[in-house]
């Protein structure tokens, strides 16, 4: 949709058929930054929200844990048809948690996370990925997502929480079901509700048994760490510690796969930029935050006001919801010089794509140095990618994942 064709009364910001059809909606983002950063909608199936596109504007949001709480309504999710909210949440884990109580079990596995932590982990994640890259070396055409993208996050996740390598096409299907589950190509069921709840109770069975092994043979992965955390003195609730494994799957997968994916197709759309990494190692790094704010992943999630209050004079009651349109805020004007440019060596680059606040994303040093090895591969290995084919995009407005991407290309052995 053009500019010129928009107007407040027919902003589509939230449908999933126009992310799967379309993509993101910048053109919609960028009206409401100009014309009403803080837009109420109403939409069928979905209680009415307060759509927040500026980047200021969800930074002062998120940093207020307080006044704008996440526990009560975690996204805007948009049923296919009217459906009465479930009284008992289908899970609870960081992300649907306030302080304290998110600081208590963030904490514990925070220590497998930090810089210095991930950066050890490096050459594991390096001979995950040459191994991927070694299984389609020779071949002309292929699917990015799903003989490479998909393959190096999944792994590097699974081998940190102990999965045995046989159950992990299972633990792939089982993440699609529940990031894709309104996707027709990823239902298991009449609906997408029977289809996410499928894959959660898969989930959940799945690593109730792998606790139980664990704790019989504890290890040094994190499904051990999590199965021996005490929260308050007492063991982690079932439910949550079943939650945790569900998240870490999920967001330990999903965001990295769509980053990889997305920061290709940026390089084949922008082949100057793909030259210019190609020809100067050191804007490896800057690249990356690139690629993480040119495709902002996860598109948004919602807070609700605890009471009274006002955002750019708008007057937001107790109990409403505002949703944050993440990849709106990476492209503001504001704070982005040539916000639309894709530039492997921006800087400074202060975008938002991994949160802010308490909520920062846990993984996000993992995601970054998963992504710099994935990067570094595809320089020294890939002569050169085009399209072959159209993009197929996850019905989803939560995740912009992409699920096929075909691609032909020449990629070479692996030097010594």
């Amino acid at each position: 949709m053009s500019q010129q064709q928009i107007s407040l009364e027919n902003l589509n910001v939230i449908g999933p058929d126009y992310y799967a059809k379309n993509g993101y909606p910048h053109a919609e983002w960028t009206y409401l930054r100009e014309h009403d950063p803080v837009h109420w909608c109403e939409y069928p199936n979905t209680d009415p929200f307060w759509a927040i596109t500026k980047h200021a504007d969800i930074v002062q949001i998120a940093k207020q844990p307080k006044l704008f709480s996440i526990a009560k309504r975690l996204l805007i999710f948009v049923p296919d048809t009217p459906s009465e909210p479930d009284p008992v949440p289908p899970f609870r884990h960081l992300l649907n948690m306030d302080p304290p109580e998110h600081g208590d079990y963030r904490g514990i596995v925070s220590a497998r996370f930090t810089p210095r932590a991930v950066r050890s982990l490096e050459p594991q994640i390096e001979a995950i990925t040459r191994k991927v890259f070694d299984g389609v070396t020779g071949k002309s055409r292929l699917d990015f997502v799903t003989d490479i993208s998909s393959k190096v996050p999944l792994a590097v996740i699974a081998e940190l929480l102990g999965v045995p390598q046989k159950d992990w096409d299972q633990l792939f299907r089982w993440t699609n079901e529940t990031i894709g589950g309104s996707d027709p190509e990823f239902q298991d069921g009449t609906n997408s509700d029977e289809t996410f709840d499928r894959a959660r109770i898969g989930l959940f069975n799945y690593f109730n048994n792998l606790v139980e092994e664990k704790t019989k043979n504890p290890g040094n992965d994190l499904t051990s760490v999590v199965a021996a955390a005490r929260i308050n003195g007492a063991p982690m609730p079932q439910f949550e510690m079943l939650s945790y494994f569900l998240l870490l799957v999920v967001a330990g997968n999903e965001t990295t796969r769509n980053a990889t994916t997305g920061g290709l197709r940026a390089l084949i759309e922008n082949p100057e930029q793909w030259e210019r990494l190609k020809k100067d190692r050191s804007l490896l790094k800057p690249a990356i935050e690139e690629i993480v704010r040119w495709t902002t992943p996860v598109i948004q999630f919602a807070r609700t006001a605890n009471e009274d209050t006002e955002i750019r004079d708008k007057k937001i009651a107790a109990g409403e919801t505002v949703c944050l349109f993440y990849p709106s805020a990476n492209r503001d004007e504001e704070v982005f010089e040539n916000p639309f440019t894709f530039d492997v060596g921006r800087n400074p680059n202060p975008h938002v794509a991994f949160g802010i606040g308490e909520h920062f994303c846990l993984g996000a040093n993992l995601a970054r140095l998963e992504l710099e090895v994935i990067f570094r591969e595809l320089i020294e290995r890939m002569e050169y990618a085009e399209l072959a084919g159209p993009v197929e995009r996850l019905r989803s407005s939560f995740v912009g994942g992409i699920k096929h991407m075909p691609i032909t290309t020449k990629i070479n052995p692996a030097r010594n």
